[in-house]
């Protein structure tokens, strides 16, 4: 069997990447706290041309997080044949836990210097590093649900071995089920099973993320559809699937009051059906790349893309007072120019940092590869 690697994630995982930073520029304009505040349970809109591109931006960019939970389950569900419990779990911890605990001490310590959190802020961070996230590092949650899906597929792969394609369809038809609870919840209540004392509803085990890797496994293993049918689903799901994600945060987004952020954003939830389509058509678009290598620079970053996802808050910030306080460019233009500037000084970083001995326990270094299917 062939290893070589699988060109079209290494263009996802770059184009999610970006989009994480992109998601993260557009939450500064609507953060209730200030000139580079992230969003917060409260949020604030502060015209019409905020509520409008941090609706395009934003609401587009929600594919991204549903992105790499696919790609990891692409790339390492099931395991590989022969392969134990405890071999996958020291092979994929020992990728994300170093770098991610170097960065936990960082975000709790580093901003201090600049004077964005205080000595009481910073010890309490670093008191909680094994119970969750600093306070200046948010973007951080992902991590938890991330290790929660790397600990279930050794469970899983045994299932994802021998199911057909017609138990997997129906798995997803119940998670795509599952991903309707919020709207469901918002118009009728609590449903099937939930109250203030039960979370675990009736489709809890369907739900979450474990459904992008169920989908993910069902894409590779059971569709066969060719690059045509792939563009022709795709696009029109990628379509439809941005429009309703977009629209569901503009038409709540009401400029100069202020607004509940949850309630706000129930459509930008990753495991709501409009997020999911549009996963899913943004997915199978890049299964249409046939190229035999993507350029140097693509691979480069692909293997950085760890790396630039652990650091890019702090460029991040560094960014947004330079172009919403300094510079002051409107909002059009404003939220991609800090986007694709932190990126690029995030790959600049990881690149640098990728050239010192021992570099993968600062940055980690990417999973590219798996036999091909044939």
């Amino acid at each position: 069997m062939k290893t070589d690697r699988i060109v079209f994630l290494d263009y996802l995982r770059v184009f999610a990447c970006f989009l994480v930073i992109l998601v993260h520029a557009s939450e500064n304009y609507y953060g209730a706290g200030g000139e580079s505040d992230m969003a917060g349970p409260v949020s604030f809109l502060a015209n019409e041309t905020d509520r409008l591109w941090v609706s395009i931006y934003d609401g587009f960019s929600r594919m991204s997080v549903p992105l790499f939970f696919i790609v990891s389950a692409f790339l390492l569900a099931p395991m590989p044949a022969g392969m134990t419990s405890g071999q996958f779990y020291k092979r994929r911890f020992l990728h994300i836990l170093p770098p991610f605990f170097i960065f936990v001490v960082l975000y709790s310590t580093l901003p201090l210097l600049w004077g964005q959190i205080d000595s009481a802020t910073a010890t309490t961070d670093l008191s909680r590093i094994l119970l969750n996230f600093p306070t200046t590092a948010g973007h951080f949650w992902f991590m938890y649900p991330l290790i929660s899906i790397y600990l279930f597929i050794p469970i899983i792969s045994p299932w994802l071995e021998k199911a057909t394609a017609k138990e997997e369809r129906f798995f997803i038809l119940l998670f795509l089920l599952s991903t309707c609870m919020p709207y469901m919840s918002r118009n009728w209540g609590e449903i099937w099973g939930q109250c203030f004392w039960n979370e675990y509803h009736l489709l809890w085990y369907f739900s979450g993320y474990l459904g992008y890797l169920v989908l993910a496994h069902y894409i590779r293993r059971h569709l066969t559809w060719s690059r045509s049918t792939r563009f022709r689903v795709g696009l029109p799901l990628l379509i439809i699937g941005a429009a309703a994600t977009i629209y569901s945060f503009y038409v709540q987004a009401i400029p100069g009051q202020e607004l509940i952020t949850p309630v706000l954003e129930i459509g930008w939830a990753f495991c709501t059906l409009n997020v999911v389509v549009l996963t899913t058509g943004a997915f199978l678009l890049f299964t249409c790349i046939e190229q035999k290598q993507a350029p140097a620079i693509v691979t480069r970053a692909s293997k950085l893309s760890f790396g630039i996802y652990l650091m890019h808050i702090f460029w991040l910030s560094f960014w947004v007072g330079i172009f919403k306080g300094q510079l002051a460019l409107p909002t059009v233009a404003a939220i991609p120019v800090i986007a694709i500037v932190t990126f690029i000084c995030c790959y600049i970083t990881c690149r640098l940092i990728s050239f010192i001995p021992g570099s993968k326990w600062i940055i980690g270094a990417s999973a590219d590869r798996r036999p091909r299917l044939s």
